[in-house]
């Protein structure tokens, strides 16, 4: 569903609709859900009703989450096991604890020695299957705890380097001590530990300071709705039910 399906009248949430929204900055994926859910639940006046999404977003992450209602719930694990493009805004000279906004800086290190073309340098070996270690900061879990409740905590945390795929990587903007990527990769990459590996590929530190995820899939994020536009589009859809 996109920009062009506004005009679509019926719906069937409980056979199952894809709703594709382009999350804001500070929602969490759950946020999303929940406002979706909710307005289905007002228009099929029911109490509960089964919502889910394709892929999380970080709260400070914009961009594509293919949303899942009824039996369309079934296909979350294929929809986000699809590569998926983000540009990322990463700041060289400085690090934080989850290697985004999320915490304060931490440490500082030079940046003024690097140059261009060697930030197109490095990118390259970055590309390919690659073994990553994810932040602290995540949803991660060591015996059953989430890592980031752990690492909020004060508690050490420690974190075995999962395989991913790298298709991708193009310097967008060069800026410093800011830049901007293109990344396209598979399910399970943290582009905050990318960001990370980057600043110490490059002989400094590093941390994002801005995310967005532009596809997921085929779905790219100039077709997603705004949450009000897709509200909006539940509100007024016409109704239609599935025959058994």
């Amino acid at each position: 569903m996109g920009k062009v399906d506004t005009e679509k009248k019926a719906m069937d949430f409980i056979s199952g609709e894809l709703i594709c929204i382009d999350k804001p900055l500070g929602w969490t994926s759950f946020d999303a859900v929940k406002r979706i859910r909710g307005a289905i639940q007002r228009r099929l006046h029911v109490k509960k009703f089964k919502v889910g999404h394709a892929g999380t977003l970080d709260p400070l992450a914009t961009g594509v989450l293919l949303i899942c209602t009824g039996r369309a719930t079934r296909s979350i694990d294929t929809l986000q096991a699809g590569d998926k493009e983000y540009v990322a805004t990463i700041r060289l000279g400085a690090t934080t604890p989850s290697y985004d906004l999320e915490t304060e800086i931490d440490a500082t290190y030079p940046w003024e020695h690097i140059t261009k073309e060697d930030v197109e340098r490095v990118l390259p070996g970055f590309t390919g299957r690659i073994m990553q270690v994810p932040p602290v900061f995540s949803a991660v879990k060591i015996d059953g705890k989430r890592a980031y409740n752990l690492a909020r905590k004060g508690k050490d945390v420690e974190l075995k380097a999962k395989p991913l795929e790298i298709k991708e990587m193009e310097l967008l903007r060069y800026d410093m001590p800011e830049i901007e990527v293109r990344i396209v990769c598979s399910k399970g990459t943290y582009i905050r530990a990318l960001a990370r590996d980057l600043g110490e590929a490059l002989g400094s530190g590093a941390h994002l300071t801005a995310l967005r995820r532009t596809r997921v899939g085929k779905v790219k994020v100039d077709s997603c709705l705004t949450v009000e536009d897709a509200v909006k589009l539940i509100d007024t859809a016409e109704l239609t039910f599935p025959e058994t």
